[in-house]
């Protein structure tokens, strides 16, 4: 198997036409998690290698030599350090037996590594000691496509007038002698061909080659990654942001699937999108290219990576504190509003600090962002029903004032003061507040529709409290509801329910005697009770 360069990116077959990149984003971070079931299954195949490598006489030099081939084939993309130790057997064994093709051979595959991990001197050291003379045309091809490699990355890593078109002109030369070692119309003369256009950036000739390439579907899963990883280079060299990052997030696909850690595809769809502005997936995704570099030991991408995360980092911190001030702006202009309900003043102050609380947690530890977000997205729902349900409460009892006031008016006009009493004695200050509690009711189960199924787990069966047919909540279960929704003072909720702050006490004591669990479990099983989706239906 040949050995081709410097970017070692494997594609997925995952169709040719390329979905819309929030799919695709999608389908990358869901890979992510799986990165371990990839590199265990990874790990598997070299651990049988070895002991295939174990048990292989060593008198069989050809085959021991074979079988180190194959394990650093595994390990060349994977680690550095131990694709470096099975390129020192194979050295060894050339040396051994004085054998000039394994030598070189060997030289060539560390000078593979060597350049992967960022380490141009000891690349060009390791190449100057070999003579191409020895090697068959497929390991000629290597070490002239490593060579190309090398010198283009030097070009560009220098990026001035004196020393990159030097370095160019010699990665142009040794491409050459890479491709007429092809046959021609085969994949690599194709292929070289179209890169050695695209780095002399005649891109759209480079294009042509490389999209032809893509629609032959003759090519491999390696193949098509190396082509479409080349051609998103070539759209980020000619500004074509968006076409070179749905190809990336392909090329990251396939790294993670082939468990491929010196990679760039990840770092340069960070850089992508953190130019799109898109700070929290960049900074995510440039979290797992420096887990990559750092594990296989590239030195000069964890060199670059370093350069960039602070910058990503700091703009996904920004991101995250200009989100949380709209929100905390929302939530004080709600928390004003909400005043005009006085019983609920205390609950949204609360549910605010209880928010800052949270929020300030984000520079810690990121991964409790989530966490967070889904809490102020729950309280969010809560204050947003309950608002526009006291709204039109209130808008309710306006209106009966207005007309009160106008019958009185009326009355007293034509001295009807008899009627006045009449008037007033018709209003039945209990039938309003059993009407509130209805509507609360309703409202709250809404938003918690598995409260009592909920709140009853956690007693006997014989001790569990159901409504009864005209009920929608009890006064037991009405507490526990006023509690989730964060009124845990026994005062506020005993002026809400017009009973004694004793009485509410009795009430809360004689439930949490029967539960199952007790004290503070007690109330954070009911505190844990969810709400639903924020995407249903709401509350009219």
């Amino acid at each position: 198997m040949r050995i081709f360069w410097c970017v070692v990116f494997c594609l997925i077959g995952i169709g040719r036409a390329l979905a819309d990149t929030p799919e695709l984003i999608g389908q990358l971070k869901t890979e992510i998690d799986r990165k371990h079931e990839y590199d265990q299954a990874k790990q598997k195949r070299i651990d049988g290698l070895k002991r295939r490598l174990k048990t292989t006489p060593v008198g069989r030099t050809d085959a021991r030599f074979d079988l180190c081939t194959q394990i650093y084939n595994e390990y060349k993309t994977y680690q550095y350090d131990s694709a470096s130790v099975y390129i020192e057997k194979m050295e060894a064994m050339g040396d051994r037996y004085n054998d000039r093709a394994k030598q070189y051979y060997s030289k060539v595959q560390m000078a593979f590594i060597l350049l992967s991990s960022g380490m141009f001197t000891e690349t060009f050291d390791k190449l100057r000691g070999v003579d191409p003379r020895y090697l068959d045309d497929s390991a000629r091809f290597d070490h002239y496509s490593i060579l190309t490699r090398a010198y283009y990355d030097l070009a560009q890593y220098d990026n001035d007038k004196t020393y990159s078109p030097r370095y160019n002109a010699l990665a142009n030369r040794y491409i050459d002698s890479a491709i007429a070692l092809t046959s021609p119309g085969s994949y690599d003369n194709t292929y070289l061909t179209g890169y050695k256009l695209m780095k002399n950036r005649q891109y759209a000739r480079a294009e042509e080659i490389f999209k032809r390439q893509l629609q032959e579907n003759k090519l491999t899963r390696h193949q098509y990654a190396i082509v479409a990883s080349t051609l998103s280079d070539l759209y980020i060299s000619t500004d074509r942001n968006q076409q070179s990052i749905d190809l990336l997030i392909q090329a990251a696909i396939a790294d993670i699937q082939t468990s491929t850690k010196e990679t760039v595809a990840l770092f340069w769809l960070s850089q992508q999108l953190y130019k799109n502005g898109d700070s929290r997936n960049a900074y995510l995704f440039i979290q797992q290219a420096m887990a990559d570099a750092e594990f296989y030991g590239a030195r000069q991408r964890q060199f670059q990576i370093s350069s960039l995360l602070p910058i990503v980092a700091a703009q996904e911190l920004d991101a995250s504190e200009k989100a949380r001030m709209r929100f905390l702006l929302y939530t004080v202009a709600t928390t004003l509003i909400a005043a005009l309900v006085v019983v609920f003043s205390f609950l949204l102050y609360k549910q605010l600090k209880k928010v800052q609380a949270k929020e300030k947690e984000i520079e810690e530890k990121n991964e409790e962002l989530e966490i967070i977000n889904g809490k102020l997205q729950e309280d969010a729902r809560i204050k947003e029903d309950y608002i526009g349900y006291f709204f039109n409460a209130i808008s309710g009892y306006i209106l009966k004032l207005e007309k009160l006031k106008h019958s009185i008016d009326t009355k007293l006009s034509i001295k009807k003061y008899d009627d006045i009493q009449i008037t007033i004695n018709k209003i039945n200050i209990k039938k309003e507040r059993e009407d509130l509690f209805y509507t609360f009711d309703h409202v709250f189960l809404k938003i918690f529709p598995n409260f009592i199924t909920s709140f009853n787990a956690l007693f006997a069966e014989k001790d569990q409290i159901w409504p009864k047919e005209h009920e929608v909540l009890t006064t037991d279960l009405r507490i526990f509801a006023l509690m989730r929704l964060g009124i845990t003072d026994t005062t506020a909720i005993a002026n809400i329910l017009e009973y004694s702050e004793k009485t509410i006490y009795v009430y809360k004591m004689r439930m949490k005697a029967k539960a199952l669990i007790h004290g503070d479990e007690f109330d954070a099983k009911i505190m844990a009770i969810k709400a639903v989706d924020s995407a249903k239906e709401r509350p009219q």
